[in-house]
């Protein structure tokens, strides 16, 4: 028993910091070091570097930077278009470092399924944050935000202080995610090709055909007007 709440915990813990990294990398961290350099939790080796000062400091930097940059409708995406290079490979690191010192080959699977993980999430909330930015307001954005930093910190308390019950919610939003990703896929290519036919549409005032008979009449009427003029003066010879 002692040893399958072992496993359990493991998992928790490897699997919910890649998922709260792929939402929000920085309060991941410094939630993580805090809770670490209070005693409040007992990191494993491989984290026990978040519990560092400067790791707190610089993690709480950027979360106050993320925290108005992800509140800007526009802004946001841009700041998850970049984050794709930084949360992914983040969540994979941290998800190796929080198998402990198990065995080379455990933390290299969790590395890989950790980066996945990271992957996932951070896709389902980029991509939704695309969706909810075609509305006008800014009240849903807001909401978003806030409600996914509260899921992080809610989410990792559960894993460090429930394990089981957050690897039984871990195999729930995994499958929420599955069913999510595609639907999301189709509403964004939907959004871009509105975007793109937005800024390629030609004037409807003018349309090509009519300008290109216009213009062929302009031309017609021209050398009609030219040989009257040029049968005129050879009368007159």
């Amino acid at each position: 028993m002692e040893e399958y709440n072992q496993i359990v915990t493991v998992i928790a813990m490897s699997m919910g910091v890649a998922w709260a990294s792929g939402i929000n990398l920085y309060a991941a961290i410094l939630m993580l070091g805090i809770m670490g350099a209070t005693g409040n939790v007992d990191l494993p080796p491989g984290l026990e570097v978040l519990s560092d000062p400067m790791v707190i400091g610089a993690a709480g930097l950027m979360y106050c930077v993320e925290f108005f940059a992800d509140k800007v409708p526009g802004v946001d995406n841009g700041w998850d278009a970049i984050h794709t290079f930084i949360r992914v490979p983040a969540g994979a690191i941290l998800a190796a470092g929080a198998v402990g010192d198990v065995s080379s080959a455990a933390s290299i699977a969790a590395g890989i399924l950790g980066g996945g993980m990271a992957l996932g999430t951070h896709s389902l909330k980029a991509g939704s944050r695309v969706l909810i930015n075609t509305s006008p307001e800014p009240v849903s954005n807001w909401t978003a935000s806030i409600t996914e930093d509260l899921a992080v910190i809610g989410g990792l308390w559960t894993a460090l202080h429930y394990p089981t019950l957050f690897v039984v919610f871990l195999i729930f939003f995994i499958l929420l995610m599955i069913w999510l990703l595609p639907k999301l896929w189709r509403g964004i290519k939907a959004v871009f090709a509105a975007i793109k036919r937005f800024f390629s549409s030609a004037p409807e005032n003018e349309p090509q055909g009519d300008f290109s008979s216009n213009l062929s009449e302009s031309m017609n009427s021209k050398v009609n007007v030219n040989e009257s003029a040029l049968k005129m003066e050879y009368k007159k010879k």
